[in-house]
């Protein structure tokens, strides 16, 4: 767990869930009891989070050319102790942007570039939210280093394909791809929460670019009471399907926990991945 807190709310408002409607809107009753229509920046179903008398956060812009000033930030949940929750979906690539920058992830391995939102897919029209790579300089020493290695040892590596991979694997270039995930059962996280062609066309394109890539789902557990995540199945079987199958190739998974308040937002490490089966049950801790 980081003690510092990756990113900081601006001065934030509390009220009173009334009702969210047409996606993008939110009516807030205010601690001074005025009843405000606030932006709501999650285009999801927010499945078990959006509950009318249930306390938020509000933060407030000051442009005069807003049509909305207050935009719907936090929801406190009681699934288990009292929670805030993330609603604002602009966030979490840009705390994982920062997160990156901090090397906060060693499961990631040695990386010095990193860049969002780049052309990929066999139809070249999808963006995976972060590319990492090393310098160029550190990849021409890469490949210097097996060209280097004595040709008995290469020999002997050829009969043991992990050999190779551990000299290469982390000058594989990274596709990351983030998913907000905020619905809950108990203690155990799950996404999707609802279907998602989106999100499955997001696990081929990445199970495409295996084994030459290195290819990352992260899931932004956007709230500090889940200790355990799974995928979703009974809101997208598809979806827990492509995951698992993807896993099988060799997409790495990193559930990442944050706690969110009304302070900031901090990263607590990772939860258990669980992989659950019709004839019994996996469970793989990344």
């Amino acid at each position: 767990m980081t003690t510092d807190y990756l990113y900081y709310y601006p001065t934030l408002y509390p009220g009173i869930l009334l009702r969210r409607y047409k996606r993008f809107f939110a009516d807030i009753e205010l601690a001074s009891g005025e009843v405000v229509t606030a932006h709501c920046p999650n285009t999801g179903p927010m499945t078990g989070v959006c509950i009318p008398g249930n306390a938020v956060q509000l933060s407030k812009s000051e442009n005069p050319n807003r049509k909305l000033a207050y935009t719907w930030e936090l929801i406190q949940v009681h699934d288990n102790e009292p929670t805030w929750v993330g609603v604002n979906t602009s966030l979490p690539n840009r705390i994982i942007k920062l997160a990156l920058e901090k090397n906060l992830f060693p499961q990631l391995g040695k990386y010095s570039q990193i860049r969002g939102e780049v052309i990929y897919g066999q139809d070249k029209k999808s963006r995976v939210d972060f590319f990492l790579s090393a310098t160029a300089t550190v990849t021409q020493q890469a490949n210097s280093l097996l060209i280097d290695v004595d040709k008995t040892i290469l020999s002997e590596a050829s009969s043991r394909e992990d050999s190779t991979l551990l000299i290469t694997d982390h000058h594989r270039p990274i596709y990351l791809e983030v998913k907000n995930t905020t619905w809950a059962q108990d203690k155990l996280a799950l996404f999707p929460d609802t279907e998602t062609t989106r999100g499955q066309k997001h696990l081929r394109e990445l199970m495409a670019l295996l084994p030459q890539n290195r290819a990352v789902m992260l899931y932004f557990i956007n709230r500090g009471d889940c200790e355990d995540f799974a995928p979703g199945d009974s809101a997208d079987p598809v979806y827990g399907k492509l995951l698992r199958q993807a896993i099988s190739l060799g997409l790495e998974v990193l559930p990442c926990r944050f706690e969110i308040s009304p302070i900031g937002i901090r990263y607590l490490g990772l939860a258990k991945l669980k992989l659950s089966f019709t004839s019994n049950s996996h469970n793989i801790k990344i």
